[in-house]
């Protein structure tokens, strides 16, 4: 039985606390009031509001104290940073806990993975906290290197940084009581489980909800964000670099319903991070939209907490755990410095202590590509019309177009003139020389070709291209890298990121992912497009479980019907 004794000597004012926070303007999110007053912590905890006599104090006057920022839907891989790096970045900026969905490196890795970040997340100055990944594979429909089903996930349910399951993607799966997919949700019940259903409305919401699903992240527009609150859910409102759906769902954010939604960033790169921030960023956009800023606060805090049952973390109040940003003001959410469990970890936005750097062990960069050539990368045009993957700038969805067939020799051609190139996506887990192949408008191109290892979420390798020649030596040098991002064009490379944790990550130091992030952009800008981050695009056009045409290793899905659909109409 753990002893209270010291801690309620210190609430009592009866022993002087660890730390004192003298004469802040700490924000209540019970009250959403800020109150002048002394903050005094012990041992990691918050033991009492008033007025209290520290070993070491820090006069915080004039400034906002706040509790820690918790992301609660984050992928980790998807920042292309290992975790240290990653703390580097969010922790100056306030974020002192975040809620990963690993589902990216299990699809790659399978549990060897999942055990290899929550090793690699251990000790750090986060809290990172992990929700079993439901979706390894996302469906049938795709190949990925690893399989896990409800069984392998059992050793997960002991961890106690294992919160629940994460996103059921497979609504689709899920609604139609297919048995892998409700063994899941079913192991699980316990415990919270989260959503992954764009577009889900009516009766199919209600069957979804029926499993215990809680929260959900997709949302686009504020009739589907208010009927899923209507219905139970939880609203994670979601401001990435790809998906951007602040501005629109703003406007749903109501006195009534505002408790049940929070801030999520889902997928987020290196160089969005450090050049507008994590959920730093996200309250600034909120607030310069009209959001309150204490509501904007209470729902990057206690609500995230709250909905995955985190208790004593999201407050400043007595029981509590210490994790406390010093805003220089309620506007800018600028921390001048932040406390995790009563520490000091980060000062004028800088950590205080570097993490450890990390070497990538071999058996985490697999890269089996089966027989590739420039005729494998071929499909004869065999219909008039055929079918093509629009983008749609800031969103995950894309369009389902019907056009003219472009031909070149019998074969399936780019047509810059119409802005559309070859998208293709090759195996790369099990050698089984799988390509997929289709047509893809929107990327702008007049010359060259671009290819990754992160193409969600089986991460095969995705590429797009004016021909099969720039294709093939792409797709080449991210199997080089064994993992990674690639421009060419001419049969040269004109720029590259290696990934080899997984294809998916990188272990050098954020400036240098960001270096090189930057040179892919300008690579991929020369090439002819206008797009903020032609590589998140590319990476989503793998998915095929957001709406509406999608392209995996084993050919094209229409998301909707939740199956294959030729690529050529007669």
């Amino acid at each position: 039985m753990k002893s209270f004794a010291p801690l309620l000597e210190a609430a009592r004012g009866r022993e002087p606390a660890d730390l004192v926070l003298k004469g802040g303007r700490v924000l209540n999110v019970f009250t959403g009031e800020f109150e002048e007053t002394d903050l005094a912590v012990k041992d990691g905890w918050i033991v009492g509001l008033g007025r209290y006599e520290g070993r070491e104090e820090m006069d915080a006057s004039g400034r906002a104290v706040v509790p820690g920022f918790i992301d609660p839907h984050l992928h980790i891989e998807s920042t292309r940073l290992c975790p240290g790096e990653l703390a580097k970045i969010v922790v100056p900026r306030g974020t002192t806990a975040i809620v990963a969905d690993p589902h990216e490196i299990a699809n790659v890795l399978g549990l060897k993975g999942i055990f290899y970040l929550l090793e690699l997340t251990s000790g750090l100055p986060l809290d990172v906290f992990f929700m079993a990944p439901s979706c390894v594979p996302a469906t049938h429909l795709e190949t990925s290197g690893a399989i896990l089903s409800a069984e392998d996930l059992r050793p997960l349910l002991d961890e106690p940084r294992v919160l629940g399951l994460a996103e059921v993607m497979n609504f689709p799966g899920a609604i139609n009581g297919l048995r892998e997919v409700i063994e899941k949700i079913d192991l699980f019940s316990a415990k919270p489980v989260d959503g992954h259903a764009p577009l889900l409305s009516g009766p199919d919401l209600c069957a979804y909800l029926l499993l215990g699903i809680g929260t959900d992240h997709e949302c686009t527009n504020p009739a589907e964000a208010g009927e899923k609150l209507a219905r139970g859910m939880r609203v994670f409102i979601r401001e990435g670099s790809q998906a951007k759906n602040l501005a629109d769902l703003l406007p749903l954010i109501s006195d009534r319903n505002f408790r049940r939604t929070a801030f999520c960033t889902d997928d987020r790169h290196p160089e969005d991070l450090t050049s507008q921030g994590h959920l730093d960023h996200v309250l600034r956009r909120a607030v310069s939209l009209g959001l309150d800023p204490v509501r904007a606060l209470i729902m990057a805090t206690l609500n995230a907490a709250e909905a995955f049952g985190l208790k004593r973390r999201g407050a400043l109040a007595p029981g509590y755990l210490a994790d406390i940003s010093i805003l220089k003001s309620i506007d800018s959410f600028v921390a001048e410095r932040v406390y995790k469990g009563g520490r000091l970890v980060a000062l004028d936005g800088e950590l205080v202590e570097t993490p450890a750097p990390v070497s990538i062990p071999d058996w985490a960069g697999p890269m089996n590509i089966g027989p590739l050539n420039e005729e494998k990368l071929k499909t004869r045009a065999v219909g008039a019309r055929v079918r093509v993957i629009e983008i749609i700038p800031g969103q995950l969805l894309t369009g389902h177009l019907i056009l003219e067939t472009p031909a070149r020799d019998g074969f399936l051609a780019a047509d810059p003139q119409r802005d559309l190139a070859r998208l293709v996506v090759v195996e790369r887990h099990h050698r089984t020389g799988n390509v997929g192949h289709g047509l893809v408008k929107g990327f702008g191109f007049h010359r060259g070709a671009i290819a990754s290892s992160v193409a969600h979420d089986s991460h095969n390798i995705v590429a797009a291209g004016l021909n099969e020649a720039d294709i093939l030596l792409a797709v080449r040098t991210v199997e080089k890298m064994r993992g990674g991002l690639a421009a060419t064009a001419e049969g040269r490379v004109l720029a590259e990121l290696a990934l080899p944790l997984a294809g998916l990550m990188s272990p050098e130091p954020v400036d240098q992912i960001v270096s090189a992030a930057g040179k892919l952009t300008d690579a991929t800008r020369g090439m002819g497009s206008g797009l903020d981050d032609p590589f998140m695009i590319l990476s989503f056009l793998a998915l095929p479980v957001i709406p509406r045409l999608k392209l995996t290793d084993r050919g094209l899905v229409d998301v909707g019907r939740f199956e294959f659909v030729p690529l050529f109409i007669p």
